[in-house]
C-alpha cells in the first residue's frame, strides 16, 4: 500500500465526521501550518513560506480532529466513573472520550475526581509545593512535553529554577538528547544543519531509521519532489515500510486519478535492528576503498580545512572486517558498496534521521557515525547537504532553545540572575530517567507535569506505577485524559488548559504565540477556534500563576504581567537570549518565520578543536546488551502505528501493516516463527532477557508474521514499553532503547 492517496483522504474525513464540529474542523485546517494560523499541535516538521493550499497530512489533520473534538469528559463524568475503572480502560478509549472541561481534585475517598475551583486548586497546590520546597527543593520535578510553546515553556524553566532546582525533564530525554549529545561533540552544533531550500538543491537523500509515511508525512511533498528531478533515495529500515517505498500525493491530480505514484527509495537496505552501526562503517570502508583506488567518495580539501580526526576513523573503518560488518549489519557487502557508489559520485547529500538512530545503548556514537559519512564528502555546511534530525513533539526543539534543560551549563543562568534577582540552581538536574529512579526510591516527591502521558512512555512503567501512587503530589497541565492522570499520588490535581488551535484571549486581547519546527525556524502561531468551554486556562495563565503564587516573592517576575500580554514574555525572551531572539516580535509573525543562527551551516565549527570531528564509534554493535544471550533470543524495536502519535491512539488499527481492530501484535519473520515453534495468528507471552532480578513481560501478543530481518521482531509503543529496562538507555545521554531489547517469546500462559 502507498502512502498518502484516497486511503489518506478517506481517514482525514472519516476522524473529521467522528469528532463531530466538522465544519470547525474544516475550516482549521485550512489555516493550520499558515503564516496567520496556527502550528501543528503533531509534529514538528518545517513550516513552509508559501505553504499548500492544503498544509497539513493525514496525521496533523487527525491531531487537529482530535483537538476540536465536540465530546466532553464534565465533572459528571467522573461522579459515574470511579478512577480504578478508568484505569482499565485503553489509551484510545480515554482520550477519545473529549476534552477535560474543570479543574478536578482526586478524592481519594470516594475513588472520583471531583470538580474545584481554579483559586481552590491554585492554592492547594502551592502551599504544597511550598511545604516541600521547605524540606528538599530537589524533591519536585517539572516535566514538559514537547507541545508547549516558548513563552510557556520559558515560564515553565524560570519556575524551576527560582523553586530551587534543575529538574527539567521533557519529551526530548526519551528521543533526541542523543542528537543533542551527537552533535556538538561533532559539529559544534545541537540541531540538524538543513533548512527546507536545502531540499531542493540536494543531489542525493540519505534516510536512516526515520520513516515520513507516518512520522512526518508532509515531508513526503519534498521527497517527490526530489524524486521528479531524479534524485536518488537511500532508505535504511529495518520493516519494509510504505511510506519508503510508494508515495501517492493527495495535491497531485495526476496521482489521484491515474494509477501513477512516486517510487520513494531506490535502494532499500533493510539493517539488522541494532545494526546501523555496521552498515554505516561499511559504506565509510567501502568509499575509503574506492578513494584509495583512485575513485570517488571523498573531500579531501574539506577534510583537510575543516575536519579534525579523520586519519584515526578512517584507520578504524579499514581494520574491520567484512565479514563482521555482514553479520551485524544484516546485509550483503555489495549492497553497502552499492550505497557507498551513490554517495560518492553525490555532490549535496542530506541525511535524515529519527529514532531509530538515536534510541540504541550507543545511539549518540549512531548519529556520530552518520555524521562521519556526510564530513567524508563534504556534505556539510553546504547548499543542498547536511544533517536533518526529524523532531517528535511540536515544540520540543523549542523548548530547549529556551532553557528547559537539566544541565545547568546549557541554561543561561548569570543571564537568568541579573534579569530576574535570584540565585539559580548550579548543580545538575533530573532527566526523565533520573526522574523516574527518583520515583522509584523515593528522593522525589512531587511531578508536575506540563502536558504529557509520562507513565505511558517511559520505560519499566509497571515497575513504576506503584511507586508513582506514593507521590505527595500530582499535577497535569492537560486536555485530555490518559493513563497517567488514572495513577494519583497521595494529592492529584487535572487542570484543563485551552489548546493551541483556540483563540487565546487575555486582558481582552487575543495572544499569540510562538514554536520553533525542526529546522530550527521559529514561527507564530494562533488560534482560530473558539475555546471549547470557558472554565478553560491557557497553560502560560496556568504556570505563571502557580508560580505566583508558590515563589513569587523568590524573584522579580513579573508573572502577573506576563498572563496579561504574551509579548512581555518574549521581550523577556530576547533580553534572556538577545543572539537568537532580536526582534523576536516583528521577525516571528513573518512568513516562514525566522532561524535560529546555526554556526555549522556556515562552516563555524564551536567545537573545542575548532574543526568537525571525525568520531570513530569504536563498535559495530549498536546494543552491546543483545549479543551473548540465548540463541533463542530476538531484538525488539517497538514503533507507532499510522494512526498514532507518540502515546496519543486515534484508532487500533495500521492500513499500512495491514493490522485492525488491534494493537496486541508482534511482527516477526516467518523463519523466527518457525524456529520458535509457532505459527502465525498464534497467541504468545514475551519476557525479557535480563538478569537483574526483575521480570518484565507483556502477556498475549499476537505473532503477525511480517518483512523484517530474522532474528528482529517489532511491536507497538507504549504497549510494548514494560519489557525495557530503566537502566536500558544510551550511553552519554540517557535516552531508553526503545529500538533494541532483548526478548524471550513462548506460547501463552506458558511463561510460568
Amino acid at each position: 500500500m502507498a502512502a498518502g492517496g484516497w486511503q489518506s483522504l478517506k481517514a482525514v474525513a472519516r476522524y473529521t465526521l467522528e469528532e463531530g464540529n466538522a465544519a470547525l474542523i474544516t475550516r482549521a485546517l485550512l489555516q493550520q501550518n499558515k503564516t496567520d494560523g496556527f502550528a501543528c499541535v503533531s509534529c514538528a516538521w518545517a513550516k513552509p513560506a508559501e505553504p499548500r493550499v492544503a498544509e497539513f497530512c493525514e496525521n496533523g489533520a487527525k491531531a487537529t480532529a482530535w483537538e476540536l473534538t465536540s465530546r466532553r469528559l464534565s465533572p459528571e463524568f467522573f461522579d459515574t466513573h470511579p478512577v480504578s475503572e478508568l484505569r482499565g480502560w485503553s489509551d484510545h478509549d480515554l482520550e477519545a472520550g473529549g476534552r477535560l472541561t474543570a479543574p478536578m481534585r482526586y478524592d481519594r475517598a470516594t475513588d472520583r475526581y471531583v470538580e474545584v475551583t481554579w483559586d481552590e486548586a491554585i492554592a492547594d497546590i502551592a502551599a504544597r509545593l511550598r511545604a516541600l520546597r521547605a524540606e528538599d527543593p530537589k524533591s519536585a520535578v517539572f516535566y514538559a512535553s514537547g507541545r508547549a510553546s516558548l513563552e510557556t515553556s520559558y515560564a515553565w524553566q524560570l519556575f524551576a529554577r527560582v523553586y530551587g532546582n534543575n529538574n527539567l525533564p521533557d519529551s526530548s530525554n526519551m528521543c533526541h538528547e542523543s542528537t543533542s549529545v551527537a552533535l556538538p561533540e561533532s559539529i559544534g552544533v545541537p540541531i540538524g544543519t538543513v533548512h527546507l531550500e536545502d531540499f531542493g538543491q540536494a543531489d542525493c537523500l540519505l534516510f536512516v531509521g526515520q520513516n515520513p509515511g507516518v512520522n512526518s508525512p508532509r515531508m513526503l511533498h519534498l521527497i517527490k519532489e526530489a524524486r521528479d528531478r531524479g534524485v536518488p533515495i537511500i532508505s535504511f529500515n529495518p520493516l519494509r515500510e510504505s511510506g519508503l517505498v510508494r508515495f501517492v500525493d493527495p495535491q497531485s491530480p495526476m496521482q489521484m486519478l491515474t494509477p501513477a505514484s512516486t517510487t520513494v527509495s531506490t535502494q532499500y537496505l533493510q539493517v539488522k535492528v541494532g545494526g546501523d552501526l555496521a552498515a554505516m562503517t561499511g559504506v565509510a570502508k567501502a568509499l575509503l576503498t574506492s578513494a584509495v583506488a583512485g575513485g570517488q567518495g571523498l573531500d579531501r580539501e574539506f577534510i583537510a580545512q575543516h575536519t579534525h580526526g579523520f586519519d584515526a576513523f578512517a584507520a578504524w573503518a579499514m581494520q574491520q572486517p567484512w565479514e563482521d560488518i555482514e553479520r551485524e549489519s544484516g546485509l550483503a557487502r555489495a549492497a553497502l558498496e552499492r550505497v557507498a557508489a551513490v554517495l560518492g559520485g553525490a555532490k549535496a547529500v542530506i541525511a535524515v534521521y529519527g529514532m531509530g538512530l538515536t534510541q540504541h545503548r550507543l545511539g549518540v556514537k549512531n548519529v556520530q557515525m552518520l555524521c562521519n559519512l556526510l564530513l567524508m564528502g563534504g556534505h556539510m555546511g553546504r547548499p543542498g547537504a547536511g544533517i536533518c534530525p526529524v523532531r517528535g513533539h511540536s515544540n520540543v526543539q523549542g523548548q530547549r532553545t529556551v532553557g528547559i534543560t537539566e544541565k545547568p551549563e546549557l541554561a543561561p543562568l548569570d543571564q537568568l540572575a541579573a534579569q530576574y534577582v535570584f540565585k539559580p540552581p548550579r548543580d545538575k538536574g533530573l532527566d526523565t530517567v533520573g526522574a523516574c529512579q527518583g520515583v522509584l526510591d523515593g528522593s522525589v516527591r512531587a511531578m508536575l507535569n506540563l502536558g504529557g502521558n509520562l507513565l505511558r512512555s517511559v520505560p519499566d512503567n509497571t515497575r513504576l506505577e506503584p511507586a508513582w501512587s506514593r507521590l505527595a503530589l500530582t499535577v497535569h497541565v492537560a486536555t485530555k485524559l490518559n493513563h497517567t492522570h488514572l495513577v494519583p499520588g497521595e494529592t492529584s490535581y487535572l487542570l484543563p488548559c485551552i489548546g493551541r488551535i483556540e483563540i487565546d484571549r487575555q486582558a481582552g486581547r487575543e495572544q499569540r504565540v510562538s514554536m520553533e519546527d525542526s529546522t530550527g525556524f521559529i514561527h507564530a502561531s494562533q488560534g482560530v477556534a473558539e475555546p471549547a468551554d470557558e472554565r478553560f486556562r491557557s497553560e502560560l495563565a496556568i504556570v505563571s500563576a502557580l508560580a505566583e503564587a508558590t515563589v513569587g516573592d523568590a524573584a522579580q517576575v513579573p508573572w502577573a504581567g506576563w498572563r496579561e500580554d504574551y509579548a512581555r514574555v518574549r521581550a523577556a525572551i530576547a533580553t534572556t537570549y538577545p543572539k537568537i531572539f532580536h526582534d523576536f516580535e516583528t521577525r516571528f509573525v513573518l512568513p516562514g518565520g525566522f532561524p535560529k543562527p546555526n554556526a555549522a551551516r556556515e562552516r563555524d565549527w564551536k567545537t573545542p578543536t575548532g574543526k568537525a570531528n571525525f568520531i570513530v564509534p569504536g563498535a559495530l554493535v549498536a546494543d552491546p546488551d543483545a549479543p551473548g544471550h540465548p540463541p533463542q533470543t530476538l531484538r525488539l524495536m517497538t514503533m507507532r502505528s499510522d494512526d498514532q502519535f507518540n502515546t496519543t491512539i486515534y484508532s487500533l488499527d495500521d492500513r499500512f501493516r495491514d493490522v485492525s481492530g488491534t494493537r496486541n501484535v508482534l511482527f516477526m519473520n516467518e523463519a523466527d516463527i518457525a524456529r520458535h515453534g509457532l505459527q502465525a495468528g498464534q497467541r504468545i507471552d514475551v519476557r525479557t532477557a535480563a538478569d537483574d532480578g526483575v521480570v518484565r513481560e507483556v502477556r498475549g501478543l499476537t505473532v503477525r508474521a511480517y518483512d523484517i530481518p530474522e532474528g528482529c521482531v517489532a511491536g507497538y509503543y507504549p504497549e510494548c514499553n514494560p519489557l525495557v529496562p530503566l537502566w536500558h538507555h544510551a550511553e552519554g545521554s540517557h535516552v531508553p532503547a526503545y529500538k533494541s531489547v532483548p526478548i524471550l517469546v513462548q506460547p501463552e500462559n506458558a511463561i510460568p
